[in-house]
This record gives structure tokens, sequence and C-alpha cells, in this order.
């Protein structure tokens, strides 16, 4: 399950995420990073989901970001077609571990400081074990996942209030599912043009 939330405007990024991960076969908990950094561009991906997914789209990004000819928005249109092409293997690899279908599910954020725009953009990319094309969709503003909790509060880029979305998140997850699927602290990122600071803000 897991929070993902983003807040954008033309000159700041701000990702949050919290760090509860979970081994999908034996229930085991952990401490997981689900946003990553590509420091050279100024550009964080964050994650919603499978955490084997996301680390594999995190590497082929990598990959990508050390072209001589790399740009953002080049990243962000081959970053859907990507994730439809690795879905099959991980759909298998999740089927003979004997995983259920209806819990396989990722949602990404990849954004950062566009130099073709002179501002802040991002794009949300979401795949499911239902089958057909990654779902992309540019950021205007942000997105919050889940976002049923969050219903009727202003947006602010103010940590305390970053946190208060997240608790509530987390205790809406919590509560729906029956067992923890969200948690721990609170990590949050937040690109300016030319810098990035990533705050472990307070736990869960």
């Amino acid at each position: 399950m897991s929070i993902l939330n983003v807040l954008l405007r033309p000159d700041q990024l701000l990702v949050a995420v919290d760090t509860w991960a979970e081994d999908a076969l034996t229930h085991k908990s952990s401490v997981g990073a689900k946003l990553l950094l590509i420091p050279q561009h100024n550009l964080v991906l964050a994650s919603r989901g499978s955490a084997q997914f996301f680390l594999k789209i995190y590497e082929l990004c990598l990959q990508a970001s050390f072209r001589a000819d790399f740009t953002m928005e080049q990243l962000m249109a081959e970053l859907g077609p990507a994730m439809d092409h690795l879905w099959p293997n991980y759909l298998q690899a999740a089927a003979e571990a004997g995983l259920t279908r209806h819990i396989l599910h990722s949602e990404l954020v990849l954004g950062g400081w566009s130099p073709k725009n002179g501002r802040m953009v991002a794009t949300a990319y979401a795949k499911d074990a239902g089958g057909g094309a990654a779902r992309v969709q540019p950021l205007d503003g942000g997105v919050a996942s889940p976002g049923e909790p969050l219903r009727g509060r202003k947006d602010s880029f103010e940590l305390e209030a970053v946190l208060e979305a997240g608790r509530l998140q987390a205790t809406y997850l919590n509560s729906s599912v029956g067992r923890t699927v969200a948690g721990g602290r609170l990590l949050v990122a937040v690109l300016q043009k030319g810098q990035t600071s990533i705050t472990d803000v307070a736990a869960l």
C-alpha cells in the first residue's frame, strides 16, 4: 500500500513517502526507501506499491541518466513504455511466488527541475494486474495517494501539515485493510532549482 504525496509549483517540488516495507509472502516488516534521487539532473523517483518493480525502474532511470543526450522529458516519455515492457515479467515472478494478482500494483512519480521549461515538472504513472498500458498523468499542482482521507484539506508545503496528512492517510489505509500496510517514518524530499533536501520528519 504505502503513502505517496506530491506537491508541485513552478519553483518547488515536494514528495512525501512512508518507510513501511513488508515481505509479500511472510508479511515481515522492514524499512524501505520509497524515494530515490538522480542527483546530477535534480530528479526524484518515488513509489507506492511493489518495491521490487520500483527498484528495477529506478535502475533503468539511473542508466538512462548517464546518456550524453539525456533530458528529463525524454525519460518521462520512455517511462510508461518501460513499465509496460517489464510488467509481464513481474506478474510472472509474482505468480511463481504464489502472490495473488489483486495485490500487484505500482504507482510512480518522476519529477524535478526542467531546464527546457524553466520550472519544476512531474508525471505520475500507474500499473495494476488488470492489464492495459501504463496510466500516465502529467501533474499540475500534485497528487495524493490515497486521496480519500485528504478531501477538503488545503495543500501546504509546511512539514507539519505534510506530516498530519501522512498520519491521516496511514490511519485510513491500516483501518481499511485491517492490518499495518503504511507507517514507519515520513520521508520528505524537497527539490528546487539546483538543490535537493531529504528530511526524516517524524514517526507516523
